[in-house]
């Protein structure tokens, strides 16, 4: 096709798959979401690519609570063991009055741990196990229904994406701090079990805390993701503890900072031992005299820096991604519809949402759209150009036409056509067929 063809031909395209094109915003976010569309066949496969942290962390959340319980089962339980065992070999000794009190007493006080250990057991259940159970199962169930679907056509599958898209505007309202939006969006939808409010709550506890200047939230955080930090090799602990002993050395409290510097950091020489040494010489050198990397050690930007290493920790052991989940389905819907003349001002088109001036930011950051066909679709009507309704073209200006719009104008004005764009005023005659190869 000749060049003066492409305003018309940039207005719509469809992917080789896709049976019906269309570039009207509910069908751009239903091909965005989902990722693609074999015909009418939804892609399950596609729309499970963005639904792994959905699992995810419920599924971390649980492993925290049986830690729990194992913890508490081999402390109480061991202990008991221990008692058990030291009875038994008393048993084969003379037995005294003295002696047979003290074992009542073992005894007693091993039902006693036993009794303690189920009520933990109980309360943990209660509070943490069985919520998050429903959880789990709620957020299967909810997956299962789309995998049960076999059309995007399904009056099911509207709903069902409906639901995803109020689960990805509470994911990005807790991730810019608005909490309370979150929350409100979630309790109208009912999909409070959907969501991750819990989470980003006590992310923005635990960094609000770090704003202040205070570690030990985020440290409480570190104890109980011990075993998951070090599988991932993540060193954020060590950055805590080692901002404490700078916040000691900045208070000049050099004994302190010594006796932390053994119990914490010292534990840590095989794979920090540069900033350990580095937090050594820090203790002769005060603040206001501090030069080059002292100084840098010293910088308040360092708490800055923690915010964002200890989200960063989340998310990486959540499988979150660091992008809020509605942008992330946004980029894949603009790369299928950017082209080159979007960011032309000659050949922008209202109606497409990668010329829109806001999501045109978005997608300034995807790569260009690959389409195997494309559709011409007239600007003036709408319809699809095909062999029942071939373009046609005005010779001076090159801007091209459905047939069925062309021959409405002229009907209405004597046989005279007139180009919306340019201005051009022809007998319909004069109009040029366009071929499409």
């Amino acid at each position: 096709m000749s060049d003066p063809t492409w305003p018309a031909r940039r207005f719509r395209f469809s992917p080789a798959t896709t049976t019906t094109p269309h570039l009207d915003i509910a069908s751009a976010r239903t091909f965005t979401s989902t990722g693609a569309m074999a015909g009418n066949r939804l892609n399950v496969d596609g729309i499970m690519l963005f639904e792994q942290p959905f699992t995810r962390v419920p599924y971390e959340n649980f492993r925290k609570v049986f830690r729990t319980s194992q913890k508490q089962i081999e402390k109480e339980l061991g202990a008991v063991q221990i008692s058990a065992a030291d009875l038994a070999m008393k048993a084969h000794t003379p037995s005294t009055d003295k002696k047979m009190a003290n074992s009542v007493k073992a005894i007693d006080a091993m039902i006693s741990r036993v009794e303690n250990l189920k009520r933990k057991l109980s309360e943990l259940q209660e509070s943490s196990g069985s919520p998050t159970l429903t959880v789990m199962r709620e957020r299967s169930q909810h997956l299962a229904n789309v995998e049960a679907l076999q059309s995007e056509m399904d009056p099911e599958f509207s709903r069902w994406a409906d639901t995803r898209l109020d689960r990805w505007l509470v994911d990005w309202s807790l991730r810019m701090g608005k909490e309370r939006t979150a929350k409100q969006i979630a309790y109208d939808r009912g999909i409070e079990n959907l969501v991750d409010i819990e989470l980003f709550s006590d992310i923005r506890r635990i960094e609000d805390a770090l704003n202040r200047r205070s570690c030990t939230e985020a440290l409480a955080w570190c104890s109980e993701n011990k075993a998951a930090l070090r599988k991932l090799k993540n060193p954020l602990e060590f950055d805590l503890r080692f901002q404490e002993f700078i916040e000691l050395a900045r208070a000049r409290r050099k004994d302190d900072a010594i006796a932390y510097q053994k119990k914490f950091l010292i534990s840590w020489s095989e794979t920090h031992l540069p900033q350990i040494t580095q937090a050594s010489a820090l203790l002769a050198i005060p603040p206001e005299r501090a030069f080059g990397q002292y100084k840098r050690l010293y910088d308040a930007t360092r708490w800055t820096n923690l915010v964002q290493a200890f989200r960063l920790s989340v998310y990486n052991l959540s499988t979150l991604p660091t992008e809020p989940l509605l942008h992330l389905a946004m980029y894949a819907g603009l790369a299928s519809l950017k082209l080159p003349g979007c960011y032309d001002h000659a050949t922008k088109n209202p109606d497409c949402p990668v010329c829109d001036s806001s999501l045109g930011r978005l997608a300034a950051e995807v790569p260009y759209s690959h389409h195997v066909n494309s559709t011409i679709v007239c600007r003036m009507t709408g319809r699809i150009m095909d062999e029942n309704n071939s373009p046609l073209a005005f010779p001076a200006s090159g801007q091209i036409y459905s047939r069925e719009a062309l021959e409405d104008m002229a009907a209405k004005n004597n046989g005279v056509v007139t180009c919306p764009r340019s201005g051009e005023t022809i007998q319909f005659e004069e109009l040029r067929k366009v071929y499409v190869s």
